[in-house]
C-alpha cells in the first residue's frame, strides 16, 4: 500500500481541487485498484466533493456522517483514541470508511473515503497535550502521532493507494497525517509567496534551516528519526494555477525558474528527501482551472467526467470552453502518470 499526502503550510495553492481530480482520475485509470482518500482537514472540503459538491448537497451529506452514532469520519476515529491514547485498541476500520459513490455517481466506485470533521480542531488541543505527556516507558509523542498508521496498518491489505489531503498547517493532526505517508505532493503557485512556502516546507517537515539550533529538539523530523521512522518523500511539486492562455506567464517566469533552483540546490544538499533526482521528473505544470473547475467542484465532478458548453451551477448558467476544460484534464493527467 503507497500512500500519498497533499500538503503545503500555504493556504490557497489548490491543494484540495488537485487532490480531488489526482484521486478520482487515478481511480479511473485504475479500476482493478483500490482506493482509500482520507481527508485530514477539519474544513472537509475533500469530503463535500466526494459526496456531491455545493450543487448535490455534499455537506448535507457530509452532516449525516458526522452525525452518526460513531462518527463516519477521522474525528470519529480520533475520538475512539483519546480515552487510552497511548495504545492502540481494538480497531474497526469500517466504522469510519464510507463509500462516495453511494452518494456521487461520478465518483469511481474503487474510491473509499474517511470522511474530515470540524472535531479536529478541539481534538488537536487534546493530542497535543497528551503528545506531551510523560508515560515512563512510552514516547507518548509517537503513540499519538501513529494514530493514523495504527489505523492504516488494519486495512494495509485491503487498499492499494491511500490519498490524504492534509490542512495547510503544522498542528499536530497534520503531523499525524504526513507521518503516515510514504510521500509527499507539494502544491506551488508562481508567487514569491509560494517561493518563501517550499522553504517553510522544508523547515517544518525535514527541519532544515531552523532559526536557532534550540528549536532542533522539538522538531517533527528530529523526533520521527530519533524513534527511527522514515520522513515522507517529496515526489511531485505542482506548479498549480498557471494562466491558462499562455502557460507559466511571463510575469510568472522569474518566480518559477526561481522555484525551480531552489529545489535543484534541495536535491543537490539532500537527496534523501526526494524521490527523484532531478526537478524535471517532479515539476508538474497545471493550468488555472477557471470556469471548468467551478463546474466540476460545485457539482463534485472529475474532469474527466466533465463535459464542454453550457452548465448550470447553482441556477446561474456558465459556459465552459472545450480547450479550457482539455487543458485542465491534460495537466491532471501528467500528474497522476506521476503517482
Amino acid at each position: 500500500m503507497l500512500t500519498y499526502a497533499y500538503w503545503n503550510n500555504k493556504g490557497g495553492t489548490g491543494k484540495t481541487s488537485l487532490c480531488f481530480q489526482s484521486v478520482t482520475t487515478y481511480a479511473h485509470e485504475h479500476p482493478d485498484e483500490r482506493i482509500l482518500a482520507i481527508d485530514v482537514c477539519p474544513q472537509a472540503n475533500l469530503s463535500e466533493l466526494m459526496l456531491g459538491g455545493l450543487a448535490h448537497g455534499g455537506s448535507t451529506k457530509l452532516l449525516a456522517l458526522q452525525g452518526e452514532a460513531t462518527r463516519r469520519t477521522i474525528g470519529g476515529y480520533f475520538e475512539r483514541r483519546l480515552p487510552a491514547p497511548f495504545s492502540p485498541p481494538q480497531i474497526s476500520a469500517d466504522a469510519y470508511i464510507s463509500h462516495p459513490a453511494d452518494h456521487n455517481n461520478q465518483i469511481p466506485q474503487n474510491i473509499d473515503l474517511i470522511a474530515g470533521d470540524p472535531l479536529l480542531e478541539l481534538q488537536s488541543t487534546a493530542m497535543s497535550t497528551l503528545a506531551s505527556t510523560t508515560v515512563p516507558g512510552t514516547n507518548a509523542w509517537l503513540a499519538i502521532i501513529d494514530w493514523l498508521k495504527d489505523l492504516l496498518d488494519t486495512i494495509r491489505d485491503e487498499y492499494d493507494v491511500v490519498f490524504i489531503d492534509a490542512n495547510p498547517s503544522f498542528s499536530i493532526y497534520t503531523q499525524v497525517a504526513l507521518s503516515a505517508a510514504d510521500r509527499l505532493v507539494l502544491p506551488v503557485m508562481a508567487d514569491d509567496s509560494s517561493r518563501r512556502a517550499i522553504q517553510n516546507a522544508f523547515s517544518l517537515v525535514y527541519g532544515l534551516k531552523l532559526p536557532s539550533a534550540i528549536y532542533s529538539q522539538y522538531a517533527f523530523a528530529t523526533k520521527l528519526r530519533e524513534a527511527n521512522r522514515a520522513l515522507p518523500k517529496v515526489h511531485v511539486i505542482a506548479k498549480n494555477r498557471l494562466t491558462q492562455y499562455m502557460g507559466s506567464a511571463s510575469a510568472y517566469s522569474a518566480v518559477l525558474r526561481s522555484i525551480d533552483t531552489d529545489v535543484s540546490v534541495l536535491i543537490s544538499q539532500h537527496p534523501d528527501m526526494f524521490n527523484f533526482t532531478d526537478t524535471s521528473e517532479a515539476l508538474v505544470e497545471v493550468r488555472d482551472f477557471q470556469t471548468a473547475g467551478v463546474v466540476a467542484f460545485a457539482r463534485g465532478c472529475p474532469f474527466y467526467a466533465q463535459r464542454a458548453g453550457r452548465a448550470d451551477v447553482m441556477g446561474r448558467r456558465v459556459r465552459v470552453k472545450d480547450e479550457y476544460l482539455q487543458n485542465c484534464v491534460n495537466s491532471l493527467n501528467m500528474l497522476v502518470q506521476k503517482l
